[in-house]
This record gives C-alpha cells, sequence and structure tokens, in this order.
C-alpha cells in the first residue's frame, strides 16, 4: 500500500547520483537495515550507558538502550497510526524510518558516556569540537564503511539524514563570547547536509535562534523515545545497582519539597520497590509514556515540501513533568554519585592520554616516524594535510572505541606490564 505522507523529497538520496540497487525493501527500510549490520552498530554493546560496559551483564549497554528506544518509536508511530485523526491506513509516520533513526541515535557516542564526549569535545576545541549527535550523522554520511579502499557513508535518505539531526546549529554559531559550545552541535563541515535537508529554502531569520528546537516528526518521536528509555530504564538499573535506595529517594523528595503528582509519583516509586515490583509497574509506565503522545498540525517554512514538518508531537504535560522528575533522580543520585565521578575522571584522563600521545605524532610532529595507529587508519592520517580534518580523523578513532578497547590501548601505551602481541590483534 502506497504512504502518501512521504513523497520523493523524503526519499533522495544524499547522493542521487549513485542510485542503490532495486529491492524489494523500500528505502527507509534499506536504511534501517544498513545500521543494523554495521560494526559502528555493533560497538554499542560494549559502550557505557550508565554503567561502564563489562562492569555487570544485566546492565544497560548503548545497544540494548538503542534496541529499546527503537522499540518505544515503533510503538509510539503505531499508537498514533491508530489514534489521531490526521493519520491512516494509506498516510501515517513511517515506523521503519523511525526505527532507523532510534538504532542510530547513539553509534556516534564515544567510549565512557558523557563523560567522554565532554573530553573529546574539550581536546576538540582547536578543530572544531566534538558531539555524539554531530559523529552519529557523520558515521551514516562519511564513513560508516571504512576500509582498505576508503572511507564512505551509507548514501541515507534525506528523512533519515533529518530524523538523526538532533541539533541543525553549527559550531561556530554556538559560541558565545569566545568561549566554545559544550554540546548541541554540528560541525561546521556539515552545514552541506544542512543544506540538503532543507534543499533550496533559506531557514527564516526568525527561527534561526531557535533551528535547534526545529525537528522532523520521526526526529521528535526518536527524542521522546529516548527520553522514555533512560528516564524510566536508566532509573530501574539505578535502583537494581544498589546507588539509588528508597532512603535516599525519600531524602531527595524531602529536600525538593514534592508536591501534588511529583510527590505521588515518588510514593509510587518507593512502593514498587519495597514490593520487588520495579520492572514490572516500570514497564507498564512505557506504555503510559507511549499513549502520552498526539499531533498537533504545524505550519512552517518546511511543510510545503514535506509532511514530516506539518506536525508536532505533543507530550501530555503530567507525563512530562513525570520523565523529568526520574531523569533528575538518575542524574542527581546515581550520575552525580562519587562512584561515577571517579570513574568519569579515570575515563578522562585515559581519553587525555590517547589524545595526546596521538596528536604528539600526527598532528605537532606530522613528520614523525612513530606509528600508533592502525594500518588503515594511519593511511588516511598520513594522507591528510590539512591539521583540522587530520585531528577530525584521529578523533573518529577515538570516539570509534569501545570501553574495553580504550582501557587496552591506554594500557598498551602507558602500562609497563602490559603487552602481549595478542593484544594488537
Amino acid at each position: 500500500m502506497n504512504n502518501t505522507f512521504y513523497n520523493e523529497f523524503d526519499t533522495e538520496l544524499v547522493h542521487p547520483d549513485e542510485p542503490r540497487s532495486q529491492h524489494v525493501r523500500t528505502a527507509f527500510q534499506q536504511d534501517r537495515d544498513r545500521i543494523i549490520y554495521t560494526s559502528s552498530f555493533r560497538r554499542l554493546q560494549a559502550k557505557t550507558q550508565v554503567f561502564f560496559s563489562g562492569e555487570y551483564d544485566f546492565y544497560r549497554t548503548r545497544l540494548t538502550h538503542s534496541i529499546e528506544v527503537a522499540q518505544i518509536g515503533r510503538s509510539i508511530c503505531n499508537y498514533l497510526k491508530q489514534e489521531s485523526d490526521f493519520l491512516g491506513d494509506d498516510y501515517f509516520i513511517d515506523s521503519d524510518l523511525v526505527e532507523a533513526v532510534c538504532l542510530a541515535h547513539d553509534i556516534g557516542h564515544p567510549p565512557f558516556g558523557h563523560a567522554g564526549e565532554a573530553t573529546i569535545n574539550q581536546l576538540m576545541e582547536p578543530y572544531g569540537g566534538f558531539e555524539g549527535n554531530a559523529q552519529t550523522l557523520r558515521i551514516i554520511t562519511e564513513s560508516i564503511y571504512s576500509g582498505e579502499n576508503g572511507r564512505e557513508g551509507m548514501n541515507p535518505t534525506r528523512a533519515f539524514v533529518d530524523g538523526v539531526m538532533k541539533y541543525k546549529k553549527l559550531y561556530s554559531e554556538m559560541k558565545t563570547g569566545g568561549r566554545p559550545p559544550k554540546n548541541h552541535f554540528l560541525y561546521d563541515e556539515q552545514q552541506r547536509y544542512l543544506r540538503f535537508i532543507f534543499s533550496a529554502s533559506d531557514v527564516p531569520d526568525e527561527l534561526k535562534p531557535q533551528l535547534n528546537k526545529f525537528r522532523s516528526i520521526e526526529c521528535q518521536i526518536m527524542d521522546w523515545a529516548d527520553d522514555t528509555a533512560y528516564s524510566l530504564n536508566d532509573l530501574v538499573d539505578g535502583i537494581t545497582s544498589g546507588l539509588i535506595t528508597i532512603e535516599k529517594i525519600e531524602k531527595w523528595a524531602l529536600e525538593k519539597k514534592l508536591t501534588g503528582d511529583s510527590a505521588r509519583n515518588i510514593s509510587e516509586l518507593a512502593a514498587a520497590v519495597k514490593t520487588r515490583k520495579l520492572s514490572r509497574v516500570f514497564s507498564r509506565k512505557i506504555g503510559e509514556f507511549i499513549k502520552a503522545c498526539s499531533l498537533v498540525e504545524d505550519r512552517n517554512f518546511m511543510s510545503g515540501h514535506t509532511k514530516r514538518y506539518a506536525y508536532r508531537l505533543e507530550i501530555e504535560p503530567a507525563v512530562r513533568a513525570e520523565s523529568d522528575l526520574y531523569g533528575a533522580i538518575s542524574r542527581e543520585l546515581v550520575f552525580w554519585s562519587p562512584q561515577i565521578y571517579q570513574l568519569e575522571y579515570k575515563a578522562d584522563y585515559m581519553i587525555r592520554k590517547l589524545f595526546q600521545s596521538f596528536a604528539e605524532h600526527y598532528l605537532i610532529c606530522p613528520d614523525s616516524s612513530t606509528v600508533l595507529l592502525p594500518s588503515h587508519t594511519e593511511k588516511y592520517v598520513r594522507a591528510e594535510k590539512d591539521i583540522r580534518q587530520r585531528a577530525r580523523l584521529i578523533c573518529d578513532y577515538i570516539a570509534g572505541m569501545t570501553d574495553g578497547f580504550a582501557v587496552r590501548t591506554y594500557k598498551r601505551l602507558f602500562d609497563p606490564d602490559f603487552g602481549s602481541i595478542m593484544d594488537l590483534i
């Protein structure tokens, strides 16, 4: 059945002169499948979500988180198709496209979670910064396929590129008072992808200050699915680990002087923990968060080109507040805990040492004969004459590491007692 929600504008490829082979799959199914079968996606199984990967087998990693986000995203699409008066059997938000966006949304994130992202951004300040979402865009458009024959992207559709482009302001545009941004930007070199998703349309001046909040409907669904997954599931992991206890929750709530719905949500959370029904209760809440979604019509400079900008996703305020409450608990009782800070301190130290070592031999002394990078990466870096792009390639290599590989690389370079030849494989 033809889905009239989308048109040729949505399915146009980044490189239209390199058409895909004809296949029974839709263009968006191909986008999704190409993500699933890449090493960038597989590496998420060994990257930090809340706890460093490998610490315990049953806590979430970036991979399991991405799978959960994809399931929630698909369910939101199905719910809206059934419940929204704007949608129907031949006019609906494509769940394969949303699934692709959800599966891909974290592939640009580096080892050691947000701590690793912040460290690499600081190190890359002279060369244009680092941002997890911008790196995701870079991977799918430029480097998801990498080997002896070169680096290239997956030639994605416009709708897919737009779906993962959560932020649309450039690094240089985000500087305030000469200070670089901490996050939420695209690399300056990615401006061409902004031009691609907007086609020939100019962004109205009044929209430019809020451009980071101007998102396609698929991106909005991914963002709420992500919020749902981490506000509910990260909290469950925090409680299961013992970092969050009933006593800590109740003390935190007392300090915040919570009332109304927030106080009631805390009481329900405490009761779920006491009765050992936490997983069951919070699994049910996922359904409640999905049913909190609705569509509202929107008009803007892109809505005439594509229906992807003709609607906004609205979330019931009470459910949004509940999500924010759970996120705050995780943030303040887990992410701001001494245990996590100590691990983040160690991660920051290791990433800085790795970057400084590579910078010494490939940026500061580019003629150095020392070989610290794998052969295919070494080839790309040595061939690049522009120091900014050379730094970006080094950044790609570090950001692509899993937690464990980053630790092994650090040990191989700086631990005298570590260095089996098998560790080089």
